[in-house]
């Protein structure tokens, strides 16, 4: 097979960062919870549930997570998701779980999300720095989604926004929505909103004699919620959330209206300052009989020049609170998804499938369809390039795979380049800030490409070709990895991608942390997966104690090693496009368990204790069948480089130094790829390892 042609990327100028904007309508969360009367006590028991995937990972990573610097832990959250579908169960409610999808064609959120990008870069240099704040780290979604095929729990991945297609679920089978995003309070829900902060999972109830058990709950009742205000027309709400500002309207929009109408003023008291605004505005709802009426009145108070735009705003936004016709429950049943928006998109029947049973990840529909990516910022050195940017290779590969049918498709047309490759632009940090950058899609090997498959063709190709194109893309030969279980191949692929793209370079300690890390996994794995028991021996068990033990002592050096961190936060984004790229190609590498892969807080003790303590190499000793898996992934990596890689290196001091200041020298503020006549990273293949002093 011919090398992947990886032609250089292009930048743009900094994306000055847009005001974060919370989940939902502006303030409403906040005003409903103060006040409590809004919401009537619910035992949840014996009903369907319509939960939304992404309000419920977000808050279980948050309620699982001990330290939120170190790149995550997805055991404890893996853990955390299993719990609380088993108090599910334990009630005899049935949970169906849909998740967000894609932009969507029309990419209206942008400002939105390119405002919480930047609050996410806010929060990890506050992290970074050891201020407090919390981040999702970067592979939660994956592990979720993982978790959730594990578990056996319904899901489906919509093609864009969930909400509308999660509110026509639930009034389908008129059962409660859970989630956490305040547009819930304004959808017209027959079974209501539950929000997850009320959902206590964890204090199952008893329900008396023979009736089981319950989770104690709270729903919001928009009936009560419109008498708060003299009988507020409920069909109103959507035109106060689309003025009051959401995730598709900014309220500054609005501003001409709000300086000319005269709000009644809210009540006295602290509370009532606080969500003045708000409360102004749904008292002056109030007065009006419809919405049609009161979209009448907001525009008597604009320009005649902007009374069509700001209508057809304000509409196309109040349609987002109508319920989707989607049917998901033909998905659920029949596991067909069938969606105008999908059918529009003319994607390959195959990719929308594996679109919907999240087997593709909406960052694969937001570069086809709109050739644009966000790439989120974990707690690392912002000093440095981001750390995407170690992963800008594979990304190029993704997005030669997933273009070639469009820009074969233009090429066809008389007078145009047939070589010019397209460009996909990526949102990432530059430094401390967002920043837009174009990146040219890589063409895929001429072998790859002789056979003419076009995306829709992919499936067809032969499994030993897919196979080829995701271990060249990582620069690793499948011999080397034969003596690797095969669920760990694709992380061990990963592992030696990283090790020779990192930049700066990986240490000896930080690599044998990883594989340590990796290691214990699957130790923890086989004593205490109940269908594996039979491959776990005495020895076993005695290491996992041993290990524990371990785990449980007191650190000596607590400190947070911010370069550490960085490498670390590299190999989680080769780990990402690793596993996106192997989907896309229809898995020709088994896909590992995040949950046991990877956990930040072990893999950075470990780094800081072969610092100090090299005796932790030996950490599973007492486990033959660990000291050769061990060695096994040890030997692996050290087989895919020249025979004096890796080696104990004696440096002084002094020569680091000069070595780090002529680095430093060499830096460069943006992200570039390797020279179009170079396979990958294949320059100066896996040179040195730095060990540390």
């Amino acid at each position: 097979m011919g090398g992947v042609r990886l032609p250089r990327s292009r930048a743009s100028g900094s994306v000055a960062p847009a005001a974060a904007v919370a989940m939902g309508v502006q303030g409403l969360a906040g005003f409903v919870e103060e006040r409590g009367v809004f919401f009537s006590e619910l035992r949840v028991r014996d009903t369907k549930l319509v939960i939304d995937g992404s309000s419920l990972y977000h808050q279980l990573c948050f309620a699982s997570a001990v330290d939120f610097r170190r790149g995550g832990d997805y055991g404890p959250f893996a853990a955390a998701v299993r719990d609380f579908f088993g108090s599910l169960r334990a009630c005899r409610v049935a949970a169906f779980v849909v998740l967000d999808g894609g932009r969507g064609a029309g990419d209206r959120k942008l400002p939105t999300l390119r405002g919480r990008a930047a609050e996410r870069l806010r929060a990890a240099r506050g992290l970074a720095r050891g201020d407090g704040g919390r981040l999702v780290p970067l592979l939660t979604r994956e592990a979720f989604v993982q978790a959730l095929g594990r578990l056996g729990v319904p899901f489906v991945q919509c093609f864009a926004e969930a909400d509308r297609e999660i509110a026509g679920l639930a009034n389908r089978w008129g059962c409660p929505v859970l989630s956490l995003d305040s547009d819930f309070c304004v959808f017209d829900l027959a079974a209501g909103y539950c929000p997850l902060t009320h959902f206590q999972w964890r204090s199952v109830g008893a329900a008396g004699a023979g009736q089981g058990c319950y989770v104690p709950a709270r729903c919001f009742s928009a009936e009560k919620f419109c008498r708060h205000f003299s009988h507020l027309n409920k069909s109103l709400l959507p035109l106060f959330a689309a003025m009051n500002g959401n995730d598709y309207i900014d309220r500054a929009a609005l501003e001409a209206f709000f300086s000319k109408a005269r709000l009644p003023a809210a009540r006295a008291g602290g509370k009532g300052r606080k969500y003045a605004h708000l409360q102004g505005l749904l008292n002056w709802l109030s007065q009006f009989a419809g919405p049609t009426e009161a979209l009448d009145g907001v525009l008597k108070c604009l320009g005649k020049h902007q009374r069509d735009k700001m209508r057809a705003l304000l509409c196309t936004s109040m349609e987002d609170y109508t319920p989707s016709d989607v049917n998901l429950e033909d998905f659920f049943q029949k596991g067909t998804y069938e969606c105008e928006a999908a059918r529009k998109a003319d994607l390959p029947q195959w990719v929308l499938e594996a679109l919907a049973k999240g087997k593709l990840a909406p960052f694969i529909s937001d570069a086809l369809i709109l050739r644009s990516t966000f790439l989120h910022v974990q707690v690392e050195n912002m000093q440095r390039p981001s750390a995407h940017s170690t992963a800008l290779p594979i990304r190029q590969v993704i997005y030669g795979l997933l273009l070639r049918a469009s820009q074969s498709t233009e090429a066809a047309s008389p007078g145009k380049q047939t070589d010019e490759l397209p460009l996909v632009c990526e949102f990432d940090r530059l430094q401390k800030t967002l920043k837009k950058t174009f990146v040219q899609a890589a063409s895929p090997p001429t072998d790859f490409c002789d056979h003419h498959f076009p995306l829709d063709k992919l499936m067809e190709v032969p499994m030993s070709c897919r196979q080829m194109l995701l271990l060249e893309t990582l620069g690793v030969k499948m011999s080397f990895l034969e003596s690797i279980p095969s669920h760990l191949q694709l992380p061990v692929a990963v592992t030696c991608y990283w090790i020779f793209c990192s930049e700066p370079k990986v240490t000896l300690h930080q690599l044998k942390a990883l594989l340590l890390m990796i290691v214990s996994g699957e130790l923890h794995r086989i004593t205490n997966d109940p269908d594996l028991t039979v491959l776990c021996t005495e020895d076993d068990s005695i290491s996992y104690n041993q290990f524990l033990k371990w785990k449980e002592k007191k650190l000596q050096n607590e400190d947070f090693d911010l370069d550490a961190a960085h490498s670390f936060c590299q190999w989680q984004c080769c780990l990402q496009m690793g596993l996106y790229l192997n989907q896309l190609l229809c898995t020709p590498l088994s896909e590992p368990d995040l949950s046991r892969l990877y956990s930040g807080t072990l893999v950075h003790r470990l780094y800081q204790e072969l610092k100090s303590t090299p005796s932790v190499e030996n950490l599973f000793s007492l486990s033959p069948k660990m000291i050769q898996l061990y060695q096994v992934l040890l030997n692996t990596v050290e087989s895919t480089v020249s025979p004096d890689f890796i080696q104990k290196m004696t440096k002084t001091k002094s020569e680091s130094c000069k070595k780090k200041k002529a680095s430093n020298k060499k830096k460069k503020a943006i992200r570039c790829a390797v020279p179009e006549t170079q396979h990958l990273c294949n320059v100066n293949r896996f040179a040195s390892l730095r060990v540390d002093d």
